[in-house]
């Protein structure tokens, strides 16, 4: 007998990822399986939805005429479920992405306060530096620094931290610390590619294009570089949070530093807010809002 709604969020999820290998990694099955799926649900509907060829897959235009319907369909269905017996309670897989140092840094120290608080929720924590693509990727949240705006997705802040520019004490004492923005053209500044300003460092009052003899594309990677005393570096405070307090590192230039920088929590856009999203972004929000990281 033909599960439709098992059908119908395979060839959803394989919509929005073009990747029958995907669905069934997020699904737990074959990748077989999943076609066979959606093979059973044209032969269900009596037509094409999707072209497969050895490079791509599209939709035909009934194809996409029904996906629209289907994304109508299964939210509908989830928000019904979520509503009444044991799913009032937020349960199921939750999947969140965020940079690699905030990670590692802010939320993993914070998990278990909110694992023990929702027993029945499982956390598949991904980090990484890049944007990744929350429907392709079947993200259902993503936490954001910095200003953000995408049509497709909704956002909520959850907290500011202060952005600086930092220096190991034994790059300082070699070289000497800068007194103004303008002096870091002196000075072997480390470049962090994946930062939207790239070498554009901004201040209160200017901006200053900066250069060195490193670049890098980690967070991780410029917490190490600038505590190898290779040279200064741009970043959220929080990373540098106990060299600060032992004062291995200090903060320059801390009159000109910018205002402070938001971050937020992205999550897809549609009719309803899923139980555990909304209890994960809520249990951010009494993390971070309540200090200046």
């Amino acid at each position: 007998m033909l599960d439709l709604i098992t059908c119908i969020k395979s060839f959803a999820r394989t919509v929005e990822t073009s990747s029958f290998s995907a669905v069934a990694r997020e699904m737990g099955t074959t990748q077989p399986t999943i076609s066979k799926q959606i093979a059973a649900l044209e032969d269900y509907l009596d037509v094409q939805l999707l072209v497969r060829s050895t490079r791509k897959m599209s939709l035909t235009e009934e194809g996409l005429r029904f996906y629209e319907h289907c994304q109508s369909v299964l939210e509908a269905l989830s928000e019904a479920e979520s509503s009444v017996g044991k799913r009032k309670t937020p349960s199921g897989v939750l999947r969140v992405n965020c940079s690699v140092a905030f990670g590692q840094m802010q939320v993993l120290p914070r998990l278990k306060r909110f694992l023990d608080r929702y027993p029945t929720i499982k956390l598949d924590l991904s980090m990484s530096d890049q944007f990744v693509d929350l429907v392709g990727e079947g993200i259902d949240l993503a936490i954001r620094i910095g200003r953000f705006a995408d049509p497709n997705l909704l956002s909520q802040s959850i907290g500011k931290f202060r952005f600086v520019t930092v220096a190991s004490t034994s790059y300082l004492n070699r070289f000497g610390e800068p007194q103004v923005p303008a002096d870091l053209l002196d000075h072997n500044c480390i470049v962090y590619t994946r930062q939207s300003t790239g070498n554009e460092w901004q201040f209160r009052g200017t901006t200053v294009v900066v250069s060195g003899s490193l670049r890098v594309n980690n967070s991780t990677a410029l917490r190490e570089a600038v505590l190898a005393g290779i040279g200064i570096g741009c970043s959220p405070i929080w990373a540098f949070s106990q060299e600060l307090e032992n004062r291995s590192l200090k903060v320059v230039l801390a009159e000109y530093e910018p205002d402070p920088i938001p971050m937020q929590v992205v999550y897809r856009r549609g009719r309803f807010q899923s139980a555990k999203v909304k209890c994960f972004i809520e249990f951010l929000m009494e993390e971070f809002q309540s200090e200046m990281l």
